[in-house]
């Protein structure tokens, strides 16, 4: 899938899994909300795990609510709210099951322009139109996912050079600028900028 490899959660089982599956990277995205990036990310390679198989949006779907949220729930929590977010990994594995034929890869691929792909992104559960830009961004920076007016439509993620999120990061050095610019935003808000 991937057209470089993916360096999201450090781990690098985890980073292979993100590369060649789209699921995985999707479901990180989903978990990638009040708690580390890496944690996030490093999460769909432990759900295949504890799922005893590769991770199917079908089968997840299907599974009982609360037997899949236990698999959250087991140390170390997938989430920092496990049985919100495996109820809303759910919901997602079910629209991708239902509407894209089981393939995550169908959300972003064979769209006519950026903003169908944003709008897209933007109708999943758990995905604002801010988290649906970055998404688009990762998927146009480090995939090479490039529908027409793909970086208009992201803006400010999509803009070449930017170490503004997830979109950025391909290995130590981008995420520490990423995190730096980060924290830059949140003292900026703290002093009322």
């Amino acid at each position: 899938m991937a057209k470089t490899a993916i360096h999201l959660s450090g781990d690098k089982e985890a980073d292979a899994l993100l590369s060649k599956e789209p699921l995985a990277l999707l479901i990180g995205m989903v978990l990638d909300q009040q708690i580390p990036l890496e944690r996030a990310f490093w999460a769909p390679a432990e759900l295949s795990r504890r799922l005893g198989k590769p991770l199917n949006a079908a089968e997840i779907a299907a599974m009982d609510p609360e037997k899949f949220a236990e698999l959250f729930k087991e140390r170390p929590a997938l989430h920092r709210f496990p049985g919100a977010m495996a109820a809303r990994v759910q919901e997602v594995c079910r629209i991708v099951a239902d509407e894209y034929g089981g393939k995550a890869s169908a959300l972003w691929t064979k769209l006519p322009d950026g903003e169908m792909l944003v709008a897209r992104l933007a109708s999943l559960p758990g995905f604002g139109k801010q988290k649906a830009r970055i998404f688009a961004a990762l998927l146009g920076k480090q995939l090479g996912i490039q529908p027409e007016g793909w970086r208009g439509a992201t803006t400010p993620f999509g803009e070449d050079g930017s170490y503004l999120s997830v979109a950025d990061i391909t290995g130590p050095d981008s995420l520490a600028k990423v995190r730096a610019h980060k924290q830059a935003m949140k003292a900026k808000a703290r002093a009322g900028a």
